[in-house]
């Protein structure tokens, strides 16, 4: 064992100037490591209901643009497959088919993801579309 002579008020010894280190910068650190992971969660609902959206939206405009085909098929296609498809990660699913023409059909859904953030409202909506099948001879 080493011994250290007495100290005449002058510097503390090197073990005694970093007690606290540690805990000081774990203090700093981890919230800033748990607002990355609260980030990247909260990116994930995000992007789990924009991509069944879009499915529920492409999945309409597809029945609608069928020869024979209707606006309302396609909106009842694109809800049933957003209810059922998005079910966890798109809430609160509605469909529209406004800005379809006679030769081009248009579904938007539109819905809110999950969030891990209390009072964070995160909108999503996706729109589809395509052009209508017409029988030439």
């Amino acid at each position: 064992m080493i011994m250290r002579p007495p100290s005449d008020g002058a510097a503390p010894p090197p073990a005694e100037a970093d007690r606290g280190a540690l805990s000081l910068s774990y203090a700093v650190i981890l919230p800033v490591v748990l607002l990355f992971i609260t980030i990247v969660i909260q990116a994930s609902f995000w992007f789990l209901a924009r991509e069944a959206a879009l499915a529920a939206a492409r999945q309409g405009a597809d029945a609608a643009r069928v020869l024979g085909g209707s606006a309302e098929a396609g909106r009842a296609a694109a809800l049933a497959f957003a209810r059922r498809s998005g079910a966890g990660y798109l809430l609160d699913p509605s469909v529209s088919t406004g800005g379809s023409t006679s030769s081009t059909v248009a579904v938007t859904v539109t819905g809110h993801a999950p969030t891990f953030v209390p009072g964070l409202v995160v909108h999503v909506s996706e729109t589809a579309q395509a052009p209508v099948e017409e029988f030439q001879p």
